[in-house]
């Protein structure tokens, strides 16, 4: 069982950190889709606790088998607690989360190092619904 980090930066996105990403009005971004088909060749994911224009509370169900986790950005911490839970229960075999890159933050010493396998992103990702890469570095 594991958690595997793709990326971490912020503990919270403050409205100067949204307006980075060309929108004031969300913190959800669509995960590009090539990097999802290559994870998803990897790990073979059978659920997505949070997609975007979720119906259901990702957080407020239990996660079965391999699991994609792209969070909105301001509850990263709330997701990977929720990940651990999971993993607790035996309920998930793997975690692959798509979040930013930030390993001087808490939530990344308490519930990540150590804890996960890391995989830093070559260059700067495009989300799906931006014309521009991400102004931040990815991990």
């Amino acid at each position: 069982m594991a958690i595997i980090v793709l990326e971490m930066l912020e503990d919270r996105m403050d409205k100067n950190t949204i307006r980075l990403f060309g929108s004031n009005k969300t913190d959800n971004w669509q995960t590009p889709k090539d990097l999802y088909k290559k994870l998803d060749k990897e790990f073979n994911f059978n659920f997505d606790p949070c997609p975007l224009n979720a119906k259901v509370d990702g957080l407020k169900i239990d996660w079965k088998g391999n699991i994609f986790v792209n969070p909105p950005y301001s509850q990263i911490k709330t997701w990977l607690e929720k990940a651990h839970e999971e993993l607790n229960k035996g309920n998930a075999e793997n975690i692959v989360f798509l979040t930013f890159a930030n390993t001087d933050t808490k939530w990344f010493h308490d519930l990540v190092l150590d804890k996960a396998e890391i995989r830093f992103i070559k260059g700067r990702l495009k989300f799906n619904d931006s014309k521009d890469s991400a102004p931040f570095l990815l991990c």
